[in-house]
């Protein structure tokens, strides 16, 4: 049986953790079935790399592949600050439907972290990918664009907007907001996880965060008696509870058991995913997936680290365990097993690659390259 992977390697060390990656998942496939399940790996173009060879950042060709794929991974794509093209990420999950972003946050046992117990902190984030603020409808500070939409908000509404302002639109919908939470739910309850949280802001932004909240329980009641609230739970059942985000970033640092499955708007899921990550190690340790209801599309969720790129000095543990995650999505528990034995016992003996190194007390520090065949070696 064989499996085929569509992947893009990313920018800046996205080459050098893709393949190392690449080697971990080929050789646990093979360990695991004994050369009777295999992985095929296609490349596709995006990025820096697709910019060289084809003049375009994200080729028609890409997107044609991955809007008929079922797997695809990738290693981490540029988006320059504040000026240039919008992000390539974003393209994608708009794009593609993958209105799903998961993250399962974990501590690994070794790892330093600032947290009295790290152990407690074991969630998974559920991040609606495709509307809020990242939606990209953005003007700039005195453009023509600006402009009109202030003068019109002005007008029609009494809105109290600077002329000068540069603004933005966050549009958020029932159908939108209500996909989410279902798959999170879901997830749960497959799972046998004990509760899900919508996290939300909608005691200011009442009609969009406040509206993911009341669709996000409104949801909940599809699923009949399998799901109770907070303040009516009953033994057995899925709690559906809901936290204002500033609170929840209090609690998750300081009654970080109480939470499991976390579904949350785009924005508010791009902070907490990383702040969870921090506490449990970094992401360097944190994979990912975006979802449409056929694409799985795995990802390294770090950035491109420019300042060591090509220095062998990456830790490719993100494209791994998001690989794993693939593994298991499409039922290959066994290899992924190995995987995440062997990333453990690399803990355990404190020989990691320089990120981890810095966060653990005698620690010997390898590159990319070493450390994935010393994942492998354990196999």
């Amino acid at each position: 049986m064989q499996k085929t992977i569509y992947f893009i390697e990313g920018d800046g060390i996205g080459p050098e953790v893709s393949h190392a990656g690449k080697n971990v998942l080929n050789n646990a496939v093979k360990k695991a079935y004994s050369g009777k399940k295999s992985l095929e790996w296609k490349e596709l173009l995006a990025g820096e790399k697709a910019l060289k060879e084809t003049g375009e950042l994200l080729p028609e060709a890409t997107l044609n592949a991955l809007k008929n794929a079922e797997l695809a991974i990738k290693g981490p794509l540029g988006t320059p600050v504040g000026k240039g093209f919008r992000s390539l990420n974003v393209t994608l999950r708009q794009t593609l439907d993958l209105y799903a972003c998961i993250r399962p946050i974990r501590w690994f046992k070794g790892i330093e972290s600032p947290l009295k117990r790290p152990d407690l902190v074991d969630m998974v984030i559920f991040r609606e990918n495709t509307e809020d603020v990242y939606a990209g409808i953005e003007y700039e500070a005195n453009s023509p664009e600006a402009k009109k939409l202030i003068d019109f908000l002005r007008s029609e509404f009494g809105a109290k907007i600077d002329a000068s302002a540069a603004i933005g639109i966050k549009p958020m919908t029932q159908k939108g907001s209500g996909r989410l939470v279902k798959k999170a739910i879901e997830f749960a309850l497959a799972q046998n996880k004990p509760s899900v949280t919508l996290m939300h802001k909608g005691n200011i932004m009442k009609f969009t965060e406040g509206g993911f909240r009341a669709w996000g329980y409104e949801v909940a009641k599809e699923f009949g008696d399998k799901c109770c609230t907070e303040d009516n739970k009953v033994a057995g059942k899925l709690i559906i509870k809901d936290r204002i985000a500033d609170a929840l970033f209090q609690d998750v640092l300081i009654k970080p058991e109480q939470y499991s499955v976390i579904a949350t708007p785009n924005l508010n899921g791009d902070y907490i995913s990383d702040a969870l990550a921090a506490q449990v190690g970094g992401l360097g340790m944190a994979p990912g997936v975006n979802m449409s209801e056929k694409l799985a599309f795995y990802e390294a969720t770090h950035g491109t680290a420019p300042a060591i790129a090509g220095k062998d000095k990456a830790n490719p543990s993100s494209f791994i365990l998001s690989g794993a995650m693939m593994l298991e999505h499409i039922g290959w528990n066994e290899a992924a097993q190995l995987i995440y034995n062997a990333i453990n016992q690399a803990l355990e003996e404190k020989t990691v690659t320089e990120d981890l190194a810095g966060q653990m007390q005698g620690a010997k520090t390898v590159g990319c390259k070493a450390f994935s065949e010393l994942l492998q070696a354990k196999f």
